[in-house]
């Protein structure tokens, strides 16, 4: 059964489950997870330069039998290309890495910048650089005027930085990609982006690493009644909120399930939501205390827009 699709605020169809590529970057390994699920009827492949896996990506999209408009690419500009004058050419970069001519959507990472000799995601607060966020914005409309790229959006944006930018855009973020999954629901922020016409994507959507979301005790025993898995309710429960999940496997098994999804009842989605464990896997102030407003916007002030 093909995967639905979502209408962007600029008419484009997104699929609503696409496969995430971040911590997948064993050689040989991810093109073929790419070949496998292009065939079980993937068609959303999510990328980011920073995940150094591009041209791995790019090679099994060389190899695939299906028509380039039939697959949506969804890559991201890391934050030492923030400056204006570079994004133009860290899209150039993404695409040659990629092997295509066009990007579906190009998101900004992140919403702070580093100083454009540090290439690594292993940085200290030194190398962040102030960048005012419209400026690599405006970069990005241009982009889609020239038509490098169809759609442009965000990544790791609270609503405090969104409601001080969407003014500003002649463009308008067509989706914020955030972390998302029981056990950090995002309800205010995905409400607000929605308001807004902005789509949400959930990368984690299943929590991993030490995140204990598979294994709730309640997670568990709806995933029983469904005859399905902790992580196809996961799934299911992001997908009736309206938000487009990405999750990663290598495992074939789990690549298929993750395409197949259960209609979960009212009580149970509003159950979910109202799960009181909260963790995150994602946060950049645990490293860099000066980064504690990309999460915690109330804590401190957020950066030039």
């Amino acid at each position: 059964m093909p995967v639905k699709s979502i209408k962007l605020n600029n008419g484009v169809l997104m699929p609503e489950i696409g496969l995430g590529t971040w911590k997948a970057d064993e050689t040989g390994v991810l093109a073929e997870t790419v070949k496998k699920a292009i065939a079980m009827g993937y068609r959303h492949i999510d990328c980011a330069k920073v995940y150094n896996n591009q041209r791995e990506i790019g090679k099994a999209l060389r190899q695939v039998d299906v028509p380039r408009n039939e697959l949506f690419i969804v890559s991201k500009i890391f934050q030492n290309k923030h400056r204006p004058e570079l994004v133009p050419g860290a899209v150039d970069d993404i695409l040659e890495e990629l092997g295509l001519e066009q990007l579906d959507l190009l998101l900004m990472h992140w919403p702070y910048a580093i100083k454009p000799e540090q290439e690594s995601a292993d940085f200290t607060a030194d190398e962040l650089e102030d960048v005012p966020i419209m400026d690599t914005w405006r970069a990005m409309e241009e982009l889609v005027d020239q038509g490098k790229v169809r759609s442009i959006g965000v990544s790791n944006f609270n609503q405090r930085i969104l409601e001080k930018m969407v003014p500003q855009c002649r463009i308008c973020p067509a989706t914020n990609q955030i972390e998302v999954h029981p056990y950090n629901p995002e309800h205010e922020l995905v409400k607000y982006c929605q308001s807004q016409n902005i789509a949400v994507t959930a990368y984690c959507p299943l929590g991993g690493g030490k995140i204990s979301v598979m294994n709730d005790d309640f997670i568990k025993r709806i995933s029983d009644a469904h005859s399905c898995t902790p992580a196809q309710v996961a799934l299911s429960w992001l997908l009736a909120r309206g938000i487009i999940v990405i999750p990663k496997s290598n495992n074939e098994v789990r690549l298929k399930q993750n395409l197949h999804t259960v209609e979960l009842t009212s009580d149970e989605i509003r159950m979910i939501g109202a799960i009181k464990s909260r963790e995150r896997k994602v946060d950049p102030s645990r490293d860099i205390e000066e980064l504690t407003w990309v999460f915690h916007a109330d804590k401190a002030q957020c950066p030039l827009i």
